[in-house]
Order: structure tokens, then sequence, then C-alpha cells
């Protein structure tokens, strides 16, 4: 007879709730049936719920719920309220990060890469404007450029290239790790920045829409420039919040959307279709078209959150429409999930012999030689 574990239904309980496992997946009911102290599992049916439920093994064994605060700074507010609780797989892509930044760390040292000096260089007392003129002009991400671009997905693609070619790593991925059945949720995150002057990195959610993205990956340069390393949700219609996410959300909104372009562009008319046209026009969410509308004047807070709701609402259900769908070609997907830059750092390292390949295979995400192959040919770094 296989010995049962006696391990605390209060701990499975809690590693149960923890993982978000909606009731309805196959393994649930047997889950659900010990967590109430109806009979106890094996040692391998242990490990099988810590899997699923994205648990460390050994908390199970804990007299008590561990506490498990955010490991960076937490700008996300609900209400002006810090936001608890946070899901295994915020915890574990904030994880997998710090890892892969710290390595980058070292290999820009060995490397003699300089520090940034924009890393750091503005406060929060500086204007937002002045400092988003900065950062547009560094990217080169202008309007006149952004009129080139055909679709948002490039505007994207182009904007992760300059800010990497400034020496940011970027991370878009909407699933942990290399895991497509855990997708991320953008209303828990959007993004957050991992500041460092060697080895600054910003981490984008891409199950969140193009569009939003791309205000995402400018709101949390604006933290490195703050020299700060954050969490944040890039809200844009809370009256208050922290003031650094204001300050951020300011920055972003103006490298995109510039006022003095919005105020001359703007029909005054702010139903759907004028926010699509604009929105195509700037290759920005309607959402941040709205903020700079309501920014410029033209809209009254009540008007401006009422309008900014429906149109959140809005967003919300194209993006559950796409929950599940496939995530592409894997050696296109792969490199812009943990950075291009860093990518090739690694790939680089490892021919060269200075990082073990079974520690390179681990940093990228590759299960195997051939991945490691497929990826360097990809990359150009063969």
């Amino acid at each position: 007879m296989a010995v049962r574990v006696p391990v605390s239904p209060t701990m499975l309980t809690w590693a149960l709730q923890r993982s978000g496992m909606p009731t309805s997946s196959a393994r649930y009911e047997q889950f659900s049936k010990w967590a109430a102290g109806d009979g106890q599992p094996t040692f391998k049916q242990l490990e099988g719920f810590a899997h699923a439920t994205h648990t460390p093994l050994g908390y199970l064994f804990l007299p008590e719920p561990p506490e498990e605060p955010v490991p960076i700074p937490d700008f996300r507010t609900l209400g002006n309220n810090a936001i608890s609780a946070p899901s295994p797989d915020l915890l574990d892509t904030i994880y997998e990060a710090q890892r892969r930044q710290d390595w980058f760390r070292s290999y820009a040292a060995d490397q003699g890469h300089e520090p940034f000096s924009f890393v750091g260089s503005a406060t929060i007392d500086d204007s937002p404007a002045i400092v988003a003129d900065e950062i547009r002009r560094m990217l080169d991400f202008g309007l006149d450029r952004r009129a080139r671009f055909s679709s948002w997905e490039e505007a994207l693609r182009q904007l992760i290239d300059s800010v990497e070619q400034l020496g940011v790593l970027v991370m878009v991925s909407g699933i942990v790790g290399s895991n497509t059945h855990r997708i991320l949720d953008p209303s828990e995150f959007r993004g957050f920045a991992l500041t460092d002057p060697l080895s600054s990195l910003v981490f984008v959610n891409g199950a969140d829409t193009k569009s939003a993205q791309i205000f995402t990956l400018i709101h949390e340069l604006a933290h490195i420039w703050l020299g700060e390393t954050a969490l944040s949700d890039a809200q844009m219609a809370n009256q208050t919040q922290n003031d650094h996410e204001l300050w951020a959300n300011n920055v972003a909104a103006e490298v995109l959307v510039p006022s003095s372009s919005i105020r001359i562009d703007y029909r005054q008319n702010s139903d759907f279709g004028e926010l699509q046209r604009l929105a195509r026009l700037y290759k920005v969410s309607t959402l941040v078209v709205l903020k700079r509308i309501f920014d410029s004047g033209f809209l009254t807070w009540d008007d401006y959150r009422a309008r900014y709701q429906t149109e959140l609402e809005r967003l919300q259900e194209i993006i559950a429409s796409r929950k599940g769908s496939g995530g592409g070609d894997y050696y296109n997907t792969q490199p812009l999930r943990i950075s291009q830059s860093f990518a090739r750092a690694v790939i680089v390292d490892a021919l060269e012999g200075r990082t073990l390949y079974r520690d390179a295979f681990s940093l990228l995400g590759a299960a195997k030689r051939s991945t490691f192959e497929g990826m360097a040919n990809k990359l150009g770094v063969a």
C-alpha cells in the first residue's frame, strides 16, 4: 500500500487558492478533497499537486502559509491601496527576470561596459515634457518615424529595438517562462523595471494589446530614467496615485502623444471613430488618446473616467478573446520573451567557452542543443 503524506489541509487549501486554479480543472476535484481533509496524497501525488499549483514542494510542509511579498518595490494600486497576494505567475516572472539580469550584469562588467548616463538622470521634480523630449529623441521615436509604421506591432518591434540599442534589456512575454498554459494577467500587472547602471531591464506583459504594450514599455523606461526598480500597472484613470507612477505616466503619454500635437490633431469629437483615428495616427492605445484629450482640457474628469471605463472594458474583451491562441514560431517569439540582446550575449558567451552550455540552455529557456543552435542561427550569431 502506498504511504500517505500527513500534509496539513491548511497548506493544501492555501496552495490551491494561491494558484488560481479554475474549479473546472480536471484535477481540482481531487485536490479540493485533500484540501478539505478528505484523504491524503502519496508523496508522488503531492509532487504532482505542487507542480500543478506552482508551489515549491517544501512550502507544503510548513506549519502555516509563508509571507510572499513582491520582491521589488510595488507601485500598483487599487483605489489608492497597495495590491497584496501576488500570484505565482507574477512571482516566478520577476524571479526569472532577476536571474537573467544578474547574469547580464556580470557579463557587462566582464566586457568592460560603462554605466549608462541616463539611468537615474531624472527626478519627479523634472518636467515630464522635457524628459519626454529627451527620451523621444534618444529613441528616434518621433511622429514622422511612426507615420511610416503600418501597424502597432511594427511600431512595437521597432521601439523594442530602439530601447535595446540604448542598452536596456526588453523582455515581452504573455506567459511564464515557456509554459503556454500559464498566461500572465494584464489586470494584475502590465510591466516592471529592474534598474541597474549596467543591466537595466524592462519586462512588458505580452498578454496585453500591442498598443498598450507600447505605452507600458515607455512607462517602465521612465522609471529607469528615475533610477528606480518598480512593479507598476500604468493606470491612467486614477485621480490620485503614487507620485512616481503619475510622473512616469505623464512622461510616457508625452513621449507618445505630445500635447502640442494632440491640440492640433484632435477634432474635438471623442467618439469611437475619432479615438481610433488618433490611435492609428500615433500608434498608441485608445486609452492613451483619451488621456491626452483629457490632459489638453477637452474633457471633464467625470466624462473622461466614464469614457475610459467603457473603452477599457472593450479592450479587456479583446484580450480575453485572444487567450489560448497560438504563440507563433518559437525562434521568433523566444528571443523577444527573454530580450534579443540578452539571448545574443548568452549564446556568444557559451560559444566562446565562458558560460557552460548547461547554464546557457537554462538562461535561454532552451531544452536542448538543437534549440540553442536554432536560436543562434535566427539571431545571426551561430
